[in-house]
């Protein structure tokens, strides 16, 4: 069960530069998440192991042989899964409800980061947020980025800009919240349309559009890129479906019932 929740969300845990105890915490509350579901094949798998092998080394007949029913042997078994059950139903009424909460903030949590940084050679990257990022060519050794071309659509695609140069060397802040990058030997290319300008003209809207063209042999430029885990406060999920046992669920079954009626 827990290798399919692995690869019911694998696509969200790949690539996202997680560390250990972040996967370990999720892996945990996602496998006390899977009790309710697991518990009763366990309970079963068991019991098909453990009266097969009775009734393979003939233990049941000699059970009954010795004038011991059935139901008395299984006594033990029935009493102690009865308390299973009670048990069951207690954790499910008062501890998932907790449970539910945990594991839906830090799955939320990972969801939201954003993924290691690693732009390809040869094709657009688009892992930042309103930005594609082109990278003809990287060297290993000195870091730096050749022919790169950067296409921002942080304004809007009537506003965009683009940067085009030669050569570009990318770092990450200490804070991991602002990638900085300085260009060299390249050309900004924006486009900008004036509030005021009657877009609906046909002057604007098929030839002239207005544009600016800056030359430049240095030009450092941030973009904003969030590379932390930042964990979803659990209060959010206070009053959801989730965050509910058995009388609250009722008490808001009938406000909404009321509520329609």
């Amino acid at each position: 069960l827990l290798m399919q929740f692995l690869w019911r969300y694998i696509e969200d845990l790949v690539g996202k530069g997680l560390d250990i105890p972040i996967l370990g915490e999720l892996f945990f509350y996602a496998a006390l998440n899977l009790i309710p579901m697991g518990l009763p094949l366990a309970i079963l798998l068991a019991s098909l192991m453990t009266f097969g092998n009775m009734g393979e080394r003939l233990e049941l007949l000699a059970i009954k042989a010795s004038g011991v029913s059935l139901l008395k042997a299984m006594r033990p078994l029935i009493i102690f899964i009865s308390l299973v059950c009670i048990g069951a139903f207690f954790f499910q009424n008062e501890a998932m409800p907790r449970i539910g909460v945990k594991f839906r903030a830090i799955l939320t949590s990972v969801k939201q980061k954003s993924p290691e940084l690693d732009i390809p050679e040869g094709s657009f990257y688009n892992g930042i947020n309103n930005y594609s990022i082109y990278v003809r060519k990287k060297d290993p050794d000195t870091k730096i980025l050749h022919n790169v071309m950067i296409y921002n659509t942080s304004k809007g695609f009537d506003n965009m800009s683009v940067y085009v140069c030669d050569s570009a060397k990318m770092r990450v802040s200490v804070a991991k919240d602002f990638l900085l990058l300085t260009l060299y030997s390249g050309q900004h290319f924006s486009n900008f349309r004036d509030g005021g300008i009657n877009n609906s003209s046909s002057r604007y809207n098929n030839k002239f559009v207005p544009y600016s063209r800056e030359n430049f042999k240095e030009k450092a430029i941030i973009i904003p890129f969030d590379a932390n885990f930042n964990r979803v406060d659990e209060s959010n999920y206070d009053g959801t479906q989730i965050s509910k046992n058995i009388s609250q669920l009722s008490s808001s079954i009938d406000s909404m019932r009321l509520r329609l009626d």
